[in-house]
């Protein structure tokens, strides 16, 4: 079993939809689901700003094909960061 609840997948779910790098999260509601068991880890494993960064970078260049430079995955993992720290709120508010 993983070691996070729906309402934290839920709440991640919400702010990759409200950052929704490709444009289609008011359409598809789990367009960034592959991304949420992966980043959880990463958090729960104490990954900072930096590692987050890289993976949300890697995964938009190499999964998604797009150029990470207009994306901001820095200031992305900024936020994502800033929420687990808060407590990774369900509905996806956090201190960002």
């Amino acid at each position: 079993m993983e070691p996070w609840t729906t309402s934290t997948a839920n709440g991640l779910r919400h702010l990759l939809n409200e950052w929704d790098p490709i444009g289609v999260a008011d359409d598809v509601q789990d367009e960034y689901d592959c991304l949420l068991a992966p980043l959880l880890r990463r958090l729960s494993g104490g990954a900072g700003r930096t590692e987050i960064g890289e993976f949300l970078r890697d995964e938009l260049e190499g999964h998604f094909g797009l150029g990470a430079s207009g994306l901001r995955p820095d200031a992305m993992a900024v936020r994502v960061i800033a929420w687990w720290t808060a407590g990774g709120q369900a509905d996806g508010a956090g201190s960002a």
